[in-house]
């Protein structure tokens, strides 16, 4: 009996050692594994070729990359389960798009939805650099060119919004270009003759007195222009010009163009007494003592020029406001809707 169960231990021991090998033989368990994959779409939903399709473990450094097919799609094989994953893609003229964090099982088949590329929106900044100088340069130009019914110079009002300021060159070119003009030549040649037939002031008739007349009217005008128009705004930074309302009621506007022969607008847009056109009303009368006749001189020839002259500009202004507008070119064009 014992040598019964000797012989059945060595037999059990000789199956053991002749199984080794064979056990050695059998293969190992295939690793488990996932895969993701997608189409990338614009918002439209248009599949997007040659897009590069990135899938970077968070924690880690070793992404891997491909790029889409022509039909959009992409598919990243054998990524290991239980570590999570994002999806970066990109492509030309378009913003980039991120996916949320990524967490596959084993064997599990992901297919990644809602992958839609934006234009992207570009923020264009501008700057725009005020240059006091080079508006009011622009402006002067064009009011050189300011003509009623296109012939008679209107030069002295503004019918900018936002008027820039003149400089003081600007202002002396207006009064010389005003003094100058062939059409206020004429002006002068009319008053004149106007005087003579009512002998004002006395210097009698013919064609001497005539002359004297014209002298005293060019000299008037000339002097009132540069004094009020040039010399007193530019040292008191003061601007001669008219500036046009054009809108509200009737009584604004008539208010406006009467107050403006006595309130001025400062170079720096503040208001202030019309120092300028009233010093120059009263300068061009006061130095008419200089030239006209001794019947007609003292100090009831300048105050009573100083009315006239005062009178005249809220005429003008008035004329300015409710006529001369409608009948002055501006840009080459007539504005005769307003």
């Amino acid at each position: 009996m014992k040598r019964l169960y000797l012989d059945l231990g060595a037999a059990l021991g000789a199956a053991v050692v002749l199984s080794l090998p064979a056990l050695s033989q059998i293969p190992e368990a295939a690793p488990r594994t996932a895969t993701i994959m997608g189409t990338v779409t614009d918002t439209n939903g248009d599949v997007i070729p040659n897009a590069t399709v990135v899938l970077k473990e968070v924690q880690g450094d070793d992404p891997l990359t491909i790029v889409t097919t022509a039909s959009g799609m992409f598919e990243f094989d054998d990524v290991t389960p239980g570590i999570t994953y994002q999806l970066n893609i990109s492509a030309k003229d378009f913003g980039d798009w991120t996916s949320t964090p990524i967490i596959l099982n084993p064997h599990q088949f992901r297919i990644v939805t809602g992958i839609q590329l934006r234009i992207p929106i570009y923020r264009i900044t501008v700057d725009v650099h005020y240059d006091p100088d080079k508006v009011a340069a622009e402006q002067f130009e064009a009011e050189e060119k300011q003509r009623v019914f296109g012939i008679i110079p209107n030069v002295y009002v503004s019918y900018e919004s936002d008027p820039a300021p003149l400089t003081t060159k600007m202002k002396f070119k207006l009064a010389l270009k005003v003094s100058t003009d062939p059409v206020t030549a004429a002006g002068v040649l009319l008053v004149a003759s106007a005087k003579q037939a009512g002998n004002t002031p006395n210097y009698g008739q013919g064609w001497g007195a005539y002359g004297k007349r014209i002298g005293a009217v060019a000299t008037d005008g000339f002097s009132d222009i540069m004094i009020g128009g040039a010399i007193l705004p530019s040292l008191l930074h003061q601007d001669p010009r008219y500036f046009y309302q054009g809108t509200g009621t009737t009584g604004s506007r008539f208010r406006h163009a009467v107050f403006s022969t006595f309130v001025a607008r400062t170079d720096n847009g503040q208001s202030q007494p019309n120092y300028s056109s009233l010093g120059g009303v009263l300068a061009s009368s006061s130095l008419a003592n200089l030239y006209y006749p001794r019947s007609n001189r003292g100090a009831g020839l300048v105050f009573g020029n100083f009315a006239i002259g005062v009178a005249e500009r809220i005429g003008a202004s008035l004329a300015q406001e409710f006529l001369l507008g409608k009948f002055t070119r501006r840009g080459g064009h007539l504005k005769s809707s307003e």
